[in-house]
């Protein structure tokens, strides 16, 4: 088991206020990742490797502008996954990296960031693995603004919605699969 505190401490000033948002929302999303886990042990899913990269999956937002969680980067927010991808890369994590790089919204694939003109490397960002699978669905359900607060489905289904079908439809799918 890696020390992901650790980890995350390379890069965030323990108990600031950032660290404080990160942590709480990771520990959310990997509470709820490993509530899915447990209660699906027909998917195999690596539980200790869910757990490590639940915390790990918002590393990159410190390199992100979006002052509203404390973050006073330069790169646009969406481009935080790749970012983390590339800093748990440096640190030898790739595995946990893509989950980093593949778990916005119901991820991205290479149409999408293209067509949508969006700031981020020309590939396919979905989440592939049943544990990035895992993990992109569970951080469907927490924000960094309402610390703590977990949404109904009908909430995450109805912010999904202006993303389009696809992006709904695969929501709709982890929650026949994982809840």
């Amino acid at each position: 088991m890696i020390d992901t505190l650790d980890i995350i401490e390379r890069s965030y000033k323990k108990d600031s206020d950032l660290y404080n948002i990160l942590v709480q929302h990771s520990k959310d999303v990997r509470d709820k990742a490993l509530e899915m886990v447990d209660n699906h042990p027909e998917l195999n899913a690596d539980r200790e490797f869910v757990e490590e990269a639940a915390m790990l999956h918002d590393i990159g937002i410190f390199l992100t502008n979006a002052p509203s969680i404390h973050c006073y980067g330069i790169a646009p927010y969406i481009c935080h996954g790749y970012l983390g991808r590339e800093l748990l890369d440096k640190y030898g994590y790739p595995k946990h990296g893509l989950v980093c790089e593949r778990h916005t919204g119901t991820g991205l694939t290479l149409d999408e960031i293209v067509k949508q003109k969006l700031p981020l490397p020309h590939r396919d960002m979905i989440p592939i693995s049943i544990e990035e699978q895992i993990i992109c669905f569970a951080d469907c359900f927490f924000s960094k603004t309402r610390l703590g607060e977990e949404k109904s489905v009908d909430d995450v289904r109805k912010s999904f919605s202006k993303f389009g079908i696809a992006t709904v439809r695969q929501f709709d799918k982890w929650c026949v699969d994982f809840l």
